[in-house]
């Protein structure tokens, strides 16, 4: 078993719990023919989970060890690959057109690991991650809510995205400080924008939040906004702008 000093420093937290291992297997509930992305499977808890004949696993670890582990533990009944690499670092398979993604995320790293994600929204099904509560909470935040910040907006512009069941310190073999929640993400269809709008948006959205005390006109001041020709509120806050008003700033932003 890996040494605590390393596991800390990947951010590694096993699940050891089997009863909430098969709740999150019944969440996911994977099908004849599905292509599953796993995310840092450490011993491969998960992995059991969604092990199954006719499935295909790839599962992506930057821990050496537990790769090695995986390769001489697993042989079937699923189509199992098992690839050394900081999973920031990874590229997903082009080969699928519908893959489903899944993870027991490191806390340090998990919302990089999401919105790297989201560049790859078109070839992605659903995803489902056990990640640190105040993330799930920030993720699945609403307009006009506290939550309702960077993170949620950058998500829900293409994915929807539930809490689906909460996770106590109790359920991993070195226990967090802080409570888990398993959340899973769908892809948005039928959308009348794409991916090529993303770095603006997320930058006018960044600019957006410089400060909730402050109105949107005043922390997009910097940018040239005829604010007569939009049907946005100027003098609303940052948290009570929806996507769809966002998107709408952009287009003027870019006219």
């Amino acid at each position: 078993m890996n040494s605590r000093s390393k596991r800390r420093k990947f951010g590694q937290n096993y699940l050891k719990d089997k009863a909430v291992l098969f709740e999150m297997s019944s969440y996911i509930n994977p099908k004849q023919n599905d292509s599953f992305v796993e995310i840092g499977p450490g011993r491969g808890a998960l992995t059991e989970q969604i092990n199954k004949k006719n499935i295909n696993i790839l599962a992506v670890d930057i821990d050496e060890e537990n790769i090695s582990y995986l390769r001489e533990k697993y042989n079937g009944p699923g189509n199992l690959k098992f690839v050394e690499c900081d999973f920031l670092k990874f590229d997903l398979p082009r080969d699928s057109q519908s893959l489903r993604v899944v993870g027991n995320l490191p806390y340090n790293v998990s919302t990089q690991i999401i919105l790297k994600l989201i560049n790859d929204y078109q070839i992605i099904h659903d995803m489902h991650f056990l990640v640190q509560k105040e993330v799930a909470t920030k993720i699945n935040g609403e307009k006009s809510t506290k939550n309702w910040g960077k993170l949620a907006l950058k998500i829900s512009l293409f994915f929807e995205s539930e809490i689906l069941f909460d996770v106590p310190p109790s359920s991993f073999d070195i226990k967090p400080k802080v409570d888990s929640s398993f959340i899973r993400l769908i892809k948005k269809k039928n959308l009348d924008y794409d991916i090529s709008i993303k770095e603006d948006l997320f930058r006018i959205i960044d600019f957006a939040f410089t400060s909730r005390r402050k109105n949107i006109k005043n922390n997009l001041k910097n940018i040239k906004i005829n604010w007569e020709k939009i049907n946005v509120d100027p003098n609303k806050r940052p948290e009570e702008i929806s996507i769809r008003e966002y998107i709408d700033i952009l287009k003027e932003y870019n006219s």
